[in-house]
């Protein structure tokens, strides 16, 4: 199983392509300073993608909703 769900995630963010913007960006962010939101043995995923995209899932990062 995929973690975190695409269906957790969608009730966060509005559209599949905004997330996958959120987290390309969060993803480039980590490799560039390295710097981690969370303890790096919290994180279920070894990939940086993985890792944006949990913190999407936990609230981590702030989406703004237009509208």
């Amino acid at each position: 199983m995929i973690y975190p769900s695409i269906d957790k995630l969608l009730n966060i963010v509005d559209s599949k392509y905004e997330l996958v913007h959120i987290a390309a960006r969060r993803s480039k962010q980590i490799s560039k300073d390295g710097y981690l939101q969370m303890p790096e043995s919290a994180y279920k995923s070894k990939k940086n993608i993985g890792r944006a995209l949990e913190e999407v899932s936990e609230g981590m990062i702030i989406v703004n909703k237009k509208g």
